[in-house]
């Protein structure tokens, strides 16, 4: 896809209308959805119209959600704010974005050296997480669902190899959240942007170095036309969640039904987000090496080493010093991990590397 066909520009376009308060007639709601994603955008943006599409078709039209793509609204890293301040009802974004407003908040997006997919699910749904999450969005008023998710993603796009620790030194990197604090811990200056500003940023040489999700979403941005050095895996982030958030008040006025349906679409899509970035990055690897001369490349053993004890001190150090619901939150989570990782690490694993070893068909 190209990416011109859906990178807008940031600005706002919206008139007094499109704040007006939600549309109700004859007991039809009309909800207004902001995201961080560009219009059309592979596996976000889209997923976050499906997931609309989902929720009007399932309640009859009874809720129909209007979705406002980056920039239609309010600016695409302001979605949240939007929901807080009543701009609109819902947001789809990821959460750690917000990581200003509490530590805690990472925790439901991705984790340096943490959960999978399936390990945050788990967690989520039969772990407490969900239930902490709860109490973090309480604070402003807000709901969040976990609402997609993008599996392991790519450790980013870099002009020049890098053989050691030392070549990280002073590169201006693009990644947001625990991952940038991680990474800072290597030396390099993280700094945090929305998708359609990235490519710009690479190509006037104000970032060095960046990583947004993975090849699927990475060829629609065009990042193969400054940097052809592309890493993996994503020590930081192994599973990354999208959410989309309500504003709790609202959604606790709907009838049951009709909260059960958001709850529930958010659910199914959490799923179908994932198996469409299963499906669709191997593709889209593919064509960026064959057709556009990428080099694949992985970190150095040093790298991954020094990323797992930089992640280890970032995750003491908010158990141990964080507020009370970010040391309740950092404590969950690594309890669950712990639990988790063990089956993840007798069986999947070793079942993945024997595949590699012997399976050839």
């Amino acid at each position: 896809m190209d990416r011109r066909s859906f990178i807008r520009a940031g600005a706002l376009g919206a008139g007094a209308a499109a704040l007006a308060a939600p549309a109700v007639a004859q007991d039809k709601i009309t909800w207004r959805m902001v995201t961080t994603w560009p219009k059309n955008f592979p596996g976000l943006g889209v997923g976050a119209q499906r997931l609309a599409d989902r929720i009007t078709a399932a309640s009859g039209g009874r809720l129909t959600i209007q979705v406002y793509s980056a920039g239609e609204l309010v600016p695409p890293l302001q979605s949240l704010d939007a929901v807080i301040d009543g701009s609109a009802e819902m947001s789809h974004s990821a959460a750690y974005y917000w990581q200003n407003k509490s530590d805690a908040l990472n925790f439901f997006t991705g984790v340096p050296y943490g959960m999978t997919s399936a390990e945050l699910a788990g967690w989520m749904r039969h772990m407490g997480g969900q239930e902490l999450w709860d109490e973090v969005y309480d604070q402003f008023g807000v709901q969040g669902f976990l609402s997609g998710n993008t599996g392991i993603q790519a450790g980013g796009w870099f002009r020049d190899e890098i053989n050691s620790l030392e070549d990280l030194k002073g590169l201006r990197f693009r990644t947001p959240g625990l991952g940038g604090r991680v990474w800072e811990k290597l030396g390099v200056t993280a700094t945090n942007m929305a998708a359609g500003e990235i490519f710009q940023a690479l190509q006037s040489g104000t970032l060095d170095a960046a990583e947004f999700v993975g090849p699927y979403n990475d060829l629609a941005l065009g990042f193969h036309q400054v940097a052809k050095n592309y890493y993996f895996p994503s020590f930081v982030e192994p599973g990354l969640a999208t959410e989309l958030v309500v504003d709790k008040a609202k959604y606790q006025a709907l009838p049951e039904d009709l909260q059960a349906i958001v709850r529930d679409v958010s659910q199914a899509e959490y799923d179908q987000v994932g198996s469409e970035f299963a499906a669709n990055d191997p593709r889209a690897l593919k064509t960026l090496v064959e057709e556009h001369g990428v080099n694949m490349r992985q970190f150095p053993d040093e790298v991954m080493k020094a990323g797992a004890e930089a992640a280890k001190e970032v995750l003491t150090s908010l158990r141990d010093n964080g507020d009370d619901l970010t040391k309740r939150t950092t404590e969950s989570f690594l309890e669950a991990l712990r639990l988790m990782r063990g089956k993840s690490e007798i069986a999947e694993g070793p079942f993945v590397r024997a595949r590699e070893q012997y399976f050839d068909m």
